[in-house]
């Protein structure tokens, strides 16, 4: 059982940093991609089901080349800033100031909503020493809600659910025995909490797909989608539907199919899939019109500013394959970025450009007086042939690239980026990790400043201010002893780092803190969101699940949260101790108590888990009440 969670738990982990680095999409083409504002709007049915026929067609292809690298393969074998804000209650940390992210945990200052499986948990906080439930919003088993967004006095609850797709008479007699389709719906709730004790449910929307991600600014609410429609039914029903489902419990009383005039084809797309994005005013979430808009083209990595919606898509080429020779050969992976102009509700393509390498995550792209900056690796760490180097790339507001910087940290590939302001701070790793400074104030002509070298990495990088930096991450530990020519790489506790970046050419590692041993982890390596701040306390604290050394692997020791004070002046101190007593009987992490989010409210702070919430005195942290659910 232990080995079992460590692995799950690495896994998750390796999830976390890798982000879309492994998991993309596929597309073999010899095509030439640079930035284009073409966009054709599909005109009929034949027109969509033609589009889908060039894809089956690709998709023939790639499995022939896959075939072949297989057997080719057994043969071989054979032979051998922060969002937060400090005042009177916290607010989710968000990538882009006034463009609130959604989460598991959202508070107003008197109640929190929390997400606990399949309901969300209305808590009346006003006295931290006597919490109480005020009411819990139960969802049927179709529907599993992921994120909470908060806006004045509208609750809007975020998920999947599942519905069967209705077939028209003619589809089902051609099927047989063939049983409908279940498809996943990201669906939204509406509910009015002025009154948190009775939500009120105003309105149900749903676009067919999953969820990408959602975000909520000028009081718009925009959320993305991706559906890989079965198109593989054309073969079965030459009249198969292949437009994206939508729902509105305003006028419909059934999911129904978008209009053709609302899917577009984007510029050099054949993948086959959808990039689904809807925008409501959320100031009158019961009357205003939701419009939604489908694209014919990928979306794995969101990044979105007030006034711009950016989508990425992997490209996957492989030219010249020798299936004879290759036993495995992961291509070239570069990156499509398509862009979209918001206006309120009205969403508008604007251009698209390719990148060469992949994304990692949201935190490698930024946008800054018009310009759109990213963070790219290209090849892998572990190539013979090529080795890995990272890019950064300075596009203009249509998609031109302006600046670049190619072939840095050879044979090494990203861990965390951030941008801030005209500064670009950039972490690679393979055996120690080079913190990047990047001038990116002149867009034609970035500049590598400062690189610093430490073991170990960071996973997430947070702006304490202009000149510091806080990387939360990794020690690693070398290992000589395991009969390689190389030595081998292994991570260790959890690292926090304070960086000094105030000399940009001579960037300093101010202070560190190890946690644990080998196997701790915090979600903040891989979700951003479980980072706590107070600003005008300087205090940082997030969940943890600590593992110490075992006679032959890991062993849990405890779990709970550690609150630091993080200053320029006094480094990493800890603060407040969470942690819940060490148990030798307890194996591993009871997932109904373990800590996902933590807030304050003025003096007091609250940890949220999936069963209960506990309140703390916020400067002395001794526990107040804890309320089970």
């Amino acid at each position: 059982m232990k080995k079992w969670l460590i692995s799950i738990v690495a896994f998750a982990l390796i999830i976390g940093m890798t982000g879309a680095f492994y998991f993309s999409k596929i597309e073999i083409s010899a095509q030439s991609f640079k930035a284009s504002d073409e966009i054709q709007t599909v005109q009929s049915k034949e027109q969509l089901k033609a589009y889908f026929e060039k894809v089956k067609e690709l998709q023939k292809q790639q499995n022939n080349m896959a075939l072949a690298t297989e057997e080719s393969t057994n043969t071989m074998e054979a032979k051998d800033t922060s969002g937060s804000k400090s005042g009177g209650y916290s607010t989710t940390n968000n990538q882009v100031e006034g463009v609130d992210e959604g989460d598991t945990v959202k508070t107003n200052g008197t109640h929190v909503f929390s997400l606990s499986e399949n309901n969300v948990v209305i808590a009346n906080v006003k006295d931290p020493k006597q919490m109480k439930e005020e009411t819990t919003i139960s969802f049927k088993n179709d529907f599993y809600p992921t994120q909470l967004l908060l806006s004045n006095q509208t609750l809007m609850v975020i998920g999947q659910k599942n519905v069967l797709r209705t077939l028209d008479a003619e589809s089902t007699q051609k099927m047989n025995s063939v049983m409908m389709p279940m498809d996943s719906m990201t669906t939204v709730y509406f509910y009015d909490i002025a009154n948190p004790a009775k939500p009120k449910l105003m309105r149900e929307i749903a676009t067919e797909g999953y969820m990408n991600g959602a975000r909520l600014t000028n009081n718009t609410l925009y959320y993305v989608t991706t559906i890989y429609p079965k198109f593989w039914i054309m073969e079965e029903n030459a009249d198969a539907e292949l437009r994206p489902f939508t729902y509105d419990s305003k006028s419909d009383k059934e999911a129904k199919p978008m209009s053709y005039d609302s899917i577009a084809i984007l510029p050099s797309s054949l993948e086959g899939n959808y990039s689904i994005i809807s925008a409501i005013n959320v100031s009158k979430p019961a009357e205003n019109e939701v419009k939604t808009k489908g694209y014919l083209g990928g979306s794995e990595q969101l990044y979105m500013s007030k006034d711009n919606l950016y989508l990425t898509s992997t490209i996957y080429e492989q030219n010249n394959i020798n299936a004879k020779k290759m036993i495995w050969n992961p291509g070239e992976m570069d990156t499509e970025v398509f862009k979209f102009a918001l206006d309120k509700t009205s969403v508008k393509f604007v251009a698209s450009n390719r990148l060469t390498g992949t994304i990692l995550n949201q935190f490698s792209m930024d946008e800054h007086n018009g310009y759109f900056r990213a963070v790219t690796t290209k090849g892998n760490s572990w190539g013979e042939n090529k080795v890995s180097e990272n890019n950064l790339f300075i596009l203009d507001d249509k998609m031109k690239t302006v600046g670049s910087l190619t072939g840095l940290a050879k044979d090494e590939r990203i861990y965390s980026a951030r941008f801030m302001g005209d500064k670009a701070y950039m972490v690679t790793f393979k055996e120690t990790d080079p913190l990047f400074v990047i001038d990116v104030a002149k867009p034609t002509d970035p500049k590598v400043l400062g690189e610093l070298k430490i073991p170990g990495f960071s996973n997430y990088l947070h702006p304490l201010d202009e000149n510091h930096l806080i990387g939360f991450g990794y020690e690693t530990i070398v290992d000589n002893q395991s009969g390689g020519k190389q030595p081998v790489i292994m991570t260790g506790g959890m690292k926090i780092s304070l960086f000094d970046v105030s000399d940009f050419a001579k960037p300093k590692e101010l202070d560190t803190e190890i946690i644990g041993d080998q196997g701790t982890y915090s979600p903040v390596q891989y979700d951003h969101h479980a980072l706590f701040e107070h600003k005008e306390k300087g205090l940082y604290g997030f969940p943890i699940s600590i593992y110490g050394k075992g006679k032959e692997y890991a062993e849990f020791k405890q779990d709970g949260a550690l609150i630091y004070e993080i200053t320029p002046e006094n480094g990493i101190v800890l603060k407040g101790d969470l942690l819940n007593p060490e148990n030798p009987k307890q194996q591993y992490e009871n997932w109904e108590t373990s800590i996902q989010r933590i807030i304050y409210v003025e003096d007091s702070l609250y940890t949220i888990a999936m069963k209960e919430i506990k309140s703390y005195n916020l400067n002395s942290f001794k526990q107040l009440s804890k309320m089970s659910y």
